[in-house]
């Protein structure tokens, strides 16, 4: 079955619902509130860059964020979390928020993003391995997970350790 996903950036009668879809993908709350940390952090979060893709009855199914982080001393941005209702998982949801997040930090000048996750989905959007371009985790984490992926190749990309937004913990 296949479903045409449409996107659009998070609006604030969003926010239940994207922490609905946040609980209902992860096994805690964990992520869920740390999408509304996030949301309450006014040196992380930046307007247009929460995106939602909506299934064809218009319910948001799948959510992606960037946040604010910094990569020795420069700006970035880390995606995460991401995350689909477990009913719209393996459809493109996912990966439609994913596109669209990308796309609204392209067209607001951003020139990098970071992410910690699965070596064998985020390739797909362009990541490769942060080690090529000198950035680390604060923390030890295998080389494959850690992502990086230049949104405009006129911006430098910076190098060094990446300082995440405060309500990651880290």
């Amino acid at each position: 079955m296949s479903t045409t996903w449409t996107t659009r950036s998070e609006t604030p009668e969003d926010a239940a619902a994207i922490r609905g879809i946040n609980l209902a993908a992860f096994p805690s709350a964990e992520e869920a509130d740390l999408v509304d940390a996030l949301r309450a952090d006014p040196e992380a979060w930046i307007d247009g860059l929460s995106l939602v893709s909506r299934a064809p009855d218009g319910t948001p199914a799948g959510h992606a964020l960037l946040t604010r982080c910094h990569i020795g001393g420069r700006p970035a941005l880390a995606l995460a979390p991401c995350a689909v209702l477990p009913a719209h998982q393996r459809r493109g949801a996912g990966a439609a928020a994913i596109r669209a997040a990308l796309d609204a930090a392209r067209a607001q000048g951003e020139g990098l993003v970071v992410v910690l996750g699965h070596p064998d989905y985020y390739p797909r959007f362009g990541f490769v391995p942060a080690s090529r371009f000198g950035i680390r985790a604060p923390f030890d984490v295998p080389d494959e997970a850690l992502m990086a992926l230049v949104l405009d190749a006129s911006h430098a990309v910076p190098s060094g350790v990446i300082r995440y937004a405060a309500a990651f913990g880290v």
